[in-house]
């Protein structure tokens, strides 16, 4: 689908990598989302706790994208994920703490996943 901006009237595909990337307003160009700075969506994080077979869920939010992405890559080098069973982490452990964020929700594991007393 092909808009044309409310700001420099160029034409502009609405589903292009650059306007994903930019988001912004359904009538503002990738351009000028950066240039005005007119994105103003929150950056959340899913992140699973690996406590058994009906784990826990945790939502953040983040003020910006380096901020989620560095978070993240922090996460997942100190909870071992993506390593398999062997779950090895390495001997330096990076820092996680330090970002700004806060909690959207939390949703806990039911630890009676059989349905046993």
């Amino acid at each position: 689908m092909v808009k044309t901006c409310v700001h420099c009237e160029v034409t502009f595909h609405l589903n292009s990598t650059a306007k994903k990337r930019a988001g912004g307003k359904i009538n503002e160009c990738p351009d000028c989302v950066d240039e005005l700075q007119s994105e103003t969506t929150v950056k959340y994080l899913g992140l699973p706790a690996g406590d058994g077979k009906s784990n826990a869920l945790s939502i953040v939010a983040f003020d910006s994208d380096s901020d989620r992405e560095s978070y993240s890559r922090a996460w997942k080098a100190v909870t071992g994920y993506h390593k398999g069973k062997s779950c090895h982490l390495s001997g330096s452990q990076t820092n996680i703490g330090g970002r700004p964020m806060r909690h959207i929700s939390y949703v806990g594991g039911n630890g009676n996943h059989k349905g046993k007393a």
